[in-house]
């Protein structure tokens, strides 16, 4: 099965290619509000749990902070998918990932390099906006858009203030934490935006990243734990 979500599905390939073999224990790190791929995972036939403050009721997730989840026992595989930019203590974050795995498991990250996000790559995207529905939720791009018109401030600036209110980490941090505590085997800069662009797949984002146009703002990430 592949995930309902655009950018989910897009990114299961990589995921599923760096996954053990079934029927291997595998906990999904921010599986948020959808879940996640743990669907996906229970139906490749892998024992999976997701893990996320904001994750759907039932047995196969677990309302928690990563920082204080403490299964019964390690898992072989970990997956963390867009959530390590965000957590409160990157240093704490890792350290738990971490003790999550035994020896020689695999895990599997996707990141977001906001600080790849500069001005040429957020017209770029703005330029590809769809306008919201009636009644509906502005996406996350809108409200960059609205937010720095707002603002008066130069693109860099404002992208800046941001992302120390919210208190981001750098996918620079976040990649010298992993390689401190694990053995590197995968890593690449990859297409971000495309799903929450109109008309624009992954394929035309990585050829504006390809022309110089844009910057890759996606991190695909594979490791083993020594």
């Amino acid at each position: 099965m592949t995930p309902d979500d655009p950018w989910l599905a897009a990114v299961w390939p990589f995921v599923r290619a760096e996954l053990p073999p079934t029927p291997a224990t595998v906990l999904e790190m921010g599986c948020g509000l959808l879940g996640g791929f743990v669907p996906a995972l229970l139906d490749a036939g892998y024992q999976a749990v997701g893990v996320d403050p904001e994750a759907p009721e039932g047995p196969d997730y677990r309302q928690i902070e990563i920082e204080h989840y403490e299964p019964l026992h390690p898992v072989d595989c970990v997956v963390a998918s867009l959530s390590l930019h965000h957590v409160v203590e990157l240093d704490a974050a890792l350290d738990q990932l971490q003790a999550l795995l035994v020896p020689g498991g695999v895990l599997v990250v996707v990141e977001w390099a906001w600080e790849r996000f500069d001005e040429a790559t957020a017209q770029w995207c703005f330029a590809r906006l769809a306008s919201p529905a009636p009644g509906a939720e502005p996406g996350w791009l809108h409200r960059h858009q609205e937010r720095w018109a707002a603002s008066g401030k130069p693109w860099d600036g404002y992208l800046r203030d941001w992302a120390t209110e919210e208190g981001l980490h750098p996918a620079e941090a976040i990649l010298r934490g992993l390689d401190a505590r694990f053995d590197r085997r995968f890593h690449a800069e990859s297409p971000y935006f495309f799903a929450d662009l109109a008309d624009t797949s992954e394929t035309q984002e990585q050829a504006a990243i390809d022309a110089g146009q844009i910057r890759a703002g996606g991190i695909r990430y594979a490791a083993t734990r020594p």
